[in-house]
């Protein structure tokens, strides 16, 4: 992965993983928790927005790692016609390697570094995350941090902490969990609360929803609410669901 930097230093722990199948109503939780975002949030001052995107590339991820590349793609694709959006891949695997990449606007610059990326076995690494995060809004406003992750094998106060730290620089976090592992829901949760963004629960199943769901988070990121009314009237469902669940 080309020019990556190191955030900061690793967490350890345990904890059991559970695959269990998102309901509609929990799509529909998310988007109703993340409705107002695109009224409070604009694009940065030089015109494109900024998100991060973060992956927990554990081994315990293998089995959906393709169809998350491929959903990540699907993501940058959809925004590039509303003027762009700037999108900086940070991952995490192994005995403590967690890694961002440069900011990118390009979709088939990001889908190459995200093809170059494996899983290998190690512990979740949230905390970097969510620092790295905080250190990139401090240079330069970010719009959102979107993480996609199963467990959670850290102290959840720690997380908490740090999530409490980001919401008040005003980065939204929007959290996807691939299964139904307690301890990372509870937590995943808190840290979506303590942001103000949103929580989902998703699984191999429901995969059409999350592609819908990023696609609409990352649409706001690059051009606030007229951006996603825009994709709205395109057809797009996922900006039509999001839409529909905000205040006039």
């Amino acid at each position: 992965m080309a020019e990556e930097k190191t955030p900061t230093r690793r967490e350890a722990g345990t904890t059991p993983e559970v695959r269990q199948r998102s309901s509609r109503g929990e799509i529909d939780a998310f988007l109703e928790q993340t409705r107002a975002l695109a009224l409070e949030q604009p694009a940065s001052a030089a015109g494109r927005g900024r998100l991060i995107f973060a992956l927990d590339a554990t081994m315990s991820r293998q089995p959906t790692w393709d169809r998350a590349c491929a959903i990540q793609g699907d993501m940058f694709e959809v925004t590039a016609a509303i003027g762009g959006l700037d999108v900086q891949l940070v991952y995490f695997r192994g005995l403590g390697e967690c890694r961002a990449s440069k900011w990118a606007g390009d979709a088939g610059k990001l889908g190459a570094l995200m093809s170059r990326i494996d899983c290998r076995g190690g512990h979740t690494q949230i905390r970097k995350v969510l620092r790295h995060a905080i250190n990139e809004t401090r240079t330069r406003k970010v719009q959102a941090l979107v993480y996609v992750g199963d467990c959670m094998e850290e102290k959840a106060d720690d997380l908490c902490a740090l999530a409490g730290e980001l919401g008040l620089l005003g980065v939204p976090a929007f959290l996807f969990q691939e299964g139904a592992e307690p301890a990372a829901e509870a937590t995943f949760r808190e840290i979506a609360r303590l942001t103000g963004g949103a929580f989902c629960r998703f699984s191999t199943a429901s995969a059409k929803e999350l592609r819908e769901l990023l696609s609409a988070v990352a649409t706001y990121a690059a051009g606030g609410r007229a951006a996603l009314e825009d994709l709205g009237k395109r057809g797009d469902t996922g900006a039509r669901a999001l839409i529909g669940q905000m205040r006039s």
